[in-house]
């Protein structure tokens, strides 16, 4: 973990989200020693997320027999190690590791095939909590991802730093799987972040101390250097990131030519680069998992409100609307409930959304307690398809029209400043 400067002026607990301006090792409400400070902590919003053990971690969630067993996935006799739990990578076990040499150094291993179509579903549901944060997310693979979270506080009226510990706890809960995150100003350093305090890590890299942060490291550090030109590098008597820092540009552009502007940037803590969606957005969803199972269909009203604002803003932002309206509902045994209604008319009116999500939901059986409920738009089409006016019924263009007065308040003003009534009719 990163060596936090004591001149913060926030502190929050992992576990139970204690925030606090006092600093100290443990926190002051649950003495949790998982706590998160740094005086940069407002102003960073780049993530990256990466899970630990992923596909172990997944084949231990569902086989507790697996839970304190070194477990290696993997190929057969002449294939290789895809990954390794924790206890076997206490061995000398890694990624990429022939599998005849993972056996040597562990016997007692259990050594499992890879269950891709597995790993791709629970992968999927981690993304989609990520996308409840925000749009731009952006998977490297199935086990990680960036998260762009500037400009989310308007919604979620929490900073970025809150908003990962929540997602962290809520992936754990609903899913069983533990993440590490690295929270910065740019995807290089988030990424250098995640790999920091490995397993279930949270780490931090300001503006004012990335150039000191970086300048003990190798050079191996710097994305998207190579085995080779690391090698090159070396003989060339540059060793650690200090050395670059020290070159003038001009003399590395010479030496090394656009690679040379590219590890100057780096080595000083720049990266250009932005978070952007690899995959076509399908759906936009939100729900909540609650800390106890709520029976009152009132309750589960006022909550599902508050899901269609949040899917409604998402749906803004991507210049979107949906066709197709989904309620899903958990009960406490854990059964899921799906309903939908598609309408003529696609939509990103968080009223609209509301009040046919609350349609699907009255003709829900009775007296059942549920443990989680999401609403979602799906057969997305662009905003200019969208709300167009009705000629007929003109309550749909008022309607229309209150949404937008509603959202320009809270662009200037905050999510909070103003909330409708439940009873829409």
């Amino acid at each position: 973990m990163i060596k936090i400067t004591k001149n913060t002026n926030l502190q929050f607990c992992r576990d139970c989200l204690h925030q606090t301006k006092k600093i100290s090792n443990l926190c002051n409400k649950c003495l949790s020693p998982r706590v998160i400070h740094h005086k940069e902590l407002k102003n960073l919003s780049i993530a990256h997320l990466d899970c630990d053990a992923f596909y172990a971690s997944v084949e231990k969630r569902d086989n507790s027999d697996l839970k304190n067993k070194p477990l290696i996935i993997g190929g057969g006799n002449r294939g290789v190690v895809s990954t390794a739990c924790y206890i076997a990578r206490t061995k000398g076990i890694h990624s990429a590791m022939p599998i005849f040499k993972a056996r040597k150094l562990c016997p007692e291993a259990i050594i499992l095939k890879p269950n891709m179509s597995k790993y791709k579903k629970v992968s999927y549901e981690i993304r989609d909590l990520m996308k409840e944060l925000t749009p731009l997310v952006e998977p490297i693979s199935l086990d990680e991802a960036f998260l762009d979270l500037s400009g989310t506080f308007k919604l979620h009226q929490k900073i970025p730093a809150i908003l990962l510990a929540e997602l962290v706890n809520k992936i754990k809960k609903d899913i069983g799987i533990n993440v590490s995150v690295g929270l910065s100003y740019n995807k290089y350093l988030a990424k250098v972040c995640s790999d920091l305090d490995k397993p279930k890590g949270f780490s931090v890299i300001g503006k004012e101390e990335s150039k000191d942060f970086l300048s003990n490291k190798p050079v191996n550090l710097l994305w998207g250097i190579g085995k080779k030109f690391t090698n090159k590098l070396n003989s060339d008597g540059i060793i650690n990131i200090g050395q670059i820092q020290k070159i003038e540009i001009k003399e590395l552009v010479k030496r090394y030519g656009i690679i040379g502007l590219h590890i100057y940037q780096l080595s000083n803590g720049k990266d250009s680069r932005s978070i952007r969606s690899n995959r076509p957005i399908k759906s936009i969803s939100h729900e909540t998992t609650f800390t106890k199972n709520i029976k009152n269909i009132k309750k589960l009203e006022n909550i599902l409100n508050d899901l269609s604002i949040k899917v409604a803003f998402r749906a803004k932002k991507n210049g979107l609307g949906g066709k197709t309206i989904n309620l899903k509902l958990k009960t406490k045994n854990f059964k899921s409930i799906s309903r939908s209604k598609t309408i003529n008319n696609p939509t990103q009116v968080e009223r609209k959304i509301y009040k046919i999500a609350k349609d699907l939901l009255s003709n829900i059986k009775d007296n059942e307690e549920y443990r989680l409920i999401g609403v979602g738009i799906s057969e997305l089409v662009d905003e200019n398809l969208c709300d167009l006016d009705n000629l007929i019924d003109t309550n749909e263009n008022n309607e229309k029209k209150l949404d937008q007065a509603i959202n320009s308040l809270r662009d200037k003003f905050g999510s909070n400043i103003i909330n409708h009534g439940k009873n829409y009719e």
